[in-house]
């Protein structure tokens, strides 16, 4: 069947990156065992592909297929939406799209980009065989723009209005890690325009529109951004006051200690004329990886406490059942990796993001020593001295915000949420530590626990 699309409608996003972001080459290299995609300038960029994929995902099924294409065997039919690549901004705020030779404060972190360390902990809270490893990322602020153009047979905005609203959405995430902190991003500015291309003045302003987003195009019109919030999920925020010290480990020493605390840069100053990468020495970081696996183990407790599968009532056999993966609500709320022959994977229903705050003075860091005494000697082991860097941030409140699908879990049988929430309230209380060094009196938290604004525990009462 023969189309004529006669309107044509482009919208032009500028979005920011409020957790770090990792899209994945597929590719490692000595520093790193992955390295995020990168264009001809080695800077990063959005494929088109991943983009078109959240939103064909993100759409009704009913359209999927009328507006991203199908292909059935021998039929088949292209898509009706086109989108660019996204590409970074330079800090005079101008997409780099083709050949960049200028350097500035942006491009220059975005050619030696953060390395973000993980490692996965078991039940016993000791590290996994081959759970260590590590990714390439972009750092929070950091701006993209891309372009989007439909096809349409009739002048209806609707499916763009649609779109629009699901990259505004608090639950649209890009790129790998968006269940353990990654691909939060916020839209900046959007401009927007709808052609009829039978109206001679209008198609030549759409002939003369360049491909290339580093040229301006005068036919856009600037459009409201308007934050959109799923109906489908359960928003749970977290306010919470570290009691003394904390320790998210970098992985990494330095020349003041053997362990240094996670830092990272980010892009500040995008309203206040040119773009400029913060100093270290002023951003704390909460990776949310490490609250998730806390929270995730924590869960298990619980709901094995609701279940009544205790410790001392079971083989060794039976708890492998009801820890890591296989535990009901660890498997509904945050996902497994399948088993070993890749089959029986599961996403993860809950969306975390990664606590990155900027402050106006230099962080208050203590670098403690620690040795290893000989119980029968009582000196110190050879080789058993060591230092950590710690972070003194008590006084400070950081927000943590989790979103839960509520589709995900089975109204019926409640107590995997009572499970979630009861590990949420002891994070509030201060019975689960956060980060490293846990036993060694680093990471305890007091908070108040929100859900969908409604106070249902508040730590800072008792």
């Amino acid at each position: 069947m023969e189309h004529t699309y006669r309107y044509r409608q482009l919208a032009r996003i500028i979005l920011e990156t409020e957790t770090p972001l990792a899209i994945g080459s597929g590719n490692k290299d000595i520093k790193t065992d992955s390295v995020v995609a990168k264009d001809i300038n080695e800077l990063p960029y959005i494929p088109a592909t991943t983009l078109a994929g959240l939103i064909r995902h993100s759409l009704p099924e009913e359209l999927q297929e009328y507006w991203m294409g199908f292909q059935k065997k021998k039929d088949g039919e292209g898509s009706r939406i086109m989108l660019s690549e996204g590409k970074i901004l330079s800090a005079d705020r101008n997409p780099i799209d083709g050949l960049n030779l200028d350097e500035d404060a942006v491009t220059r972190l975005c050619h030696e980009l953060p390395i973000r360390q993980h490692v996965r902990i078991n039940q016993q809270g000791t590290a996994v065989k081959n759970g260590k490893f590590d990714e390439e990322i972009v750092p929070k602020g950091v701006r993209f723009c891309f372009e989007i153009e439909l096809m349409a047979e009739k002048d209806k905005p609707g499916i763009m209005d649609t779109i629009l609203s699901i990259i505004q959405s608090d639950g649209f995430r890009i790129g790998s890690g968006s269940r353990s902190g990654f691909g939060k991003i916020e839209v900046v500015g959007i401009l927007r325009r709808d052609l009829d291309l039978c109206v001679p003045d209008e198609l030549a302003l759409y002939l003369g529109k360049s491909s290339s987003l580093a040229k301006a195009w005068e036919g856009y019109r600037p459009h409201t951004p308007s934050a959109a919030i799923d109906p489908d999920c359960i928003l749970y925020t977290l306010e919470l006051r570290p009691v003394d010290f904390m320790f998210f480990g970098s992985g990494f020493g330095d020349d003041r200690s053997d362990m240094t605390f996670v830092r990272e840069p980010v892009v500040t100053s995008w309203d206040r004329g040119e773009a400029t990468v913060e100093e270290l020495e002023r951003v704390i970081l909460i990776p949310a990886s490490s609250v998730k696996g806390a929270l995730a183990h924590r869960t298990a407790y619980h709901y094995n406490r609701l279940e009544g599968v205790f410790a001392d009532k079971k083989t060794a056999e039976e708890l492998e059942k009801n820890t890591g993966k296989e535990n009901k609500a660890v498997k509904t709320l945050f996902g497994s990796e399948g088993d070993r022959k890749g089959k029986n994977k599961q996403r993860g229903n809950i969306l975390f993001s990664d606590v990155i705050e900027k402050q106006e003075a230099s962080l208050e860091k203590k670098v403690l020593n620690h040795v290893k005494i000989d119980r029968f000697t009582g000196g110190a082991v050879d080789g058993a001295l060591f230092s950590e860097e710690v972070l003194y941030a008590s006084g400070k409140t950081f927000n943590l915000e989790l979103m839960l699908r509520k589709t995900a879990v089975d109204e019926k049988d409640g107590k995997i949420v009572k499970a979630f929430e009861a590990a949420l309230t002891d994070l509030c209380k201060g019975y689960l530590p956060l980060g490293g060094g846990v036993n060694r009196g680093n990471g305890t938290f007091k908070g108040k626990l929100n859900k969908n604004g409604e106070t249902i525990y508040d730590g800072y009462k008792y």
